[in-house]
């Protein structure tokens, strides 16, 4: 019995194949075609990589140069200039003193805007005395108490410049548009005339918005800042710091070195990638019922939001410590363990100090992403209105994410300028941060 020859299909296709008919120019002719074919997609290929970074980049821009419109101008705040006569009367104690009860038992609210109005003496009706008063800011009475009490020269001068209203102040920022029509606006006509009046007696000016930087927040836009979510996120990322980093370290050590082969450690490191990217708010669930629920511990706190952080981050932090482990030479650990040194000795005076490096640019990459991160902070209920500043990890606080999604939820024009420079402040620390890490990985990198 024959069998048919498992090439001869091979052979009759090589030998038909019709390329061999071909002359030399048409060979020629046929590889210069299909070159220029691969050189088009090619060159496709690069067009369609450049339209994409590009398109990544405009919107990069527009994002951007949208932010930065819109919060370059909370960095000045509007003031007005009002001849005030301050009763020392009413606020001196018998030594000549500022007597701090008396002073926070003075109206100061009330004599600010009644020498406000004092300024414009034709101003007599109760509703527009209210709107004349609506011009100066709501806390304008408090800053000024809180200035002369700091300083006690101050009770001889006899003008202060104290801040105008955020209305005022969007105004004088071209926020409000006066070509709109009267019910369309938030400053009504007779106070564009008083406004009007002020400017031409030069007693409006705008200056440095120092209390963006110096103060917690409040429920006016003209005097609320920043310092009490940077001192509450501050807190936060060192509890987070605390907890992660030796956790981390440690743990990647165990599952390198001192891990069995095994279902239970595959287990282990499987959940520890898939850790890496469950959605932040599921952290923020587990905090409120394990922290919060279980453990009562205090809400709103900067050691709960931290122990939450720190959670998210483990994952992040372990996978970058291991592959730093993984990438210094084994022979360094052999010869530790050759001239008597233990797994352990091995692994912390040899291995772990030439991992430090790619150790430290992981936790700061997983850091700045703790530092962005507002959903699992809003679960454990650091999104409470805060206007001091919190002094321990135990006191109420919020985050500067957190800040910045209360401003922007605000229906005050002047909050929303304020969320969009918070921004900008966020992302500087954002980019110093991942600045950091590059630097570090550059000047502590060691090749191998």
């Amino acid at each position: 019995m024959s069998w048919p020859c498992p090439y001869l299909g091979v052979q009759e296709a090589v030998i038909s194949n019709p390329i061999k008919d071909m002359s030399a120019d048409e060979r020629l002719h046929l590889i210069s075609v299909s070159l220029n074919k691969r050189h088009r997609k090619e060159k496709q290929l690069k067009l369609a990589g450049l339209a994409a970074i590009t398109l990544a980049i405009g919107f990069l821009v527009v994002l951007m140069t949208n932010i930065f419109s819109n919060g370059y101008t909370a960095l000045l705040q509007s003031e007005v200039r009002i001849d005030i006569n301050v009763p020392k009367a009413e606020i001196l104690g018998a030594d000549g003193a500022i007597d701090i009860q008396k002073s926070q038992a003075f109206n100061w609210n009330g004599l600010v805007k009644k020498s406000f109005r004092a300024g414009f003496p034709d101003v007599k009706g109760m509703s527009d005395r209210r709107m004349l008063n609506d011009l100066v800011s709501e806390n304008a009475g408090y800053e000024l108490r809180q200035a002369i009490e700091k300083d006690p020269s101050l009770i001889d001068q006899s003008s202060f410049w104290v801040k105008t209203s955020d209305d005022v102040d969007m105004l004088l920022k071209g926020r409000i548009k006066t070509t709109l029509p009267e019910k369309l606006r938030r400053i009504k006509d007779s106070q564009l005339v008083w406004i009007n009046q002020l400017e031409q007696k030069n007693d409006l000016r705008k200056v440095f918005n120092t209390a963006f930087f110096t103060n917690a927040d409040s429920r006016e836009p003209e005097s609320a800042g920043i310092l009490g979510a940077i001192v509450g996120s501050a807190m936060v990322l060192m509890i987070t710091i605390i907890i992660a980093l030796p956790l981390a370290v440690m743990a990647a050590i165990y599952l390198e070195y001192f891990a069995p082969p095994g279902r239970l450690t595959d287990f282990i490191e499987v959940n520890i990638n898939n850790l890496a990217s469950v959605p932040s708010i599921v952290f923020g669930l587990l905090g409120l019922a394990i922290f919060l629920g279980f453990f009562n511990m205090p809400r709103s706190a900067p050691l709960v939001g931290g122990m939450v952080l720190a959670l998210m981050t483990l994952p992040t932090i372990i996978i970058a410590t291991r592959a730093s482990i993984r990438a210094v030479p084994t022979s360094i650990r052999d010869a530790a363990l050759g001239v008597g040194a233990s797994r352990m000795q091995a692994a912390l005076d040899h291995v772990l100090p030439l991992a430090a490096p790619g150790i430290l640019t992981g936790t700061i990459i997983g850091i700045a992403q703790a530092l962005g991160e507002t959903a699992p902070l809003i679960m454990i209920g650091m999104v409470a209105f805060i206007v001091d500043v919190p002094t321990s990890v135990t006191d109420p606080a919020t985050a500067l994410p957190v800040q910045i999604f209360i401003w922007s939820d605000s229906a005050e024009r002047a909050f929303y300028e304020r969320s969009s420079l918070a921004i900008m402040v966020l992302l500087i620390f954002l980019i110093s941060m991942n600045l950091l890490a590059v630097f570090l990985r550059k000047r502590f990198e060691k090749r191998w």
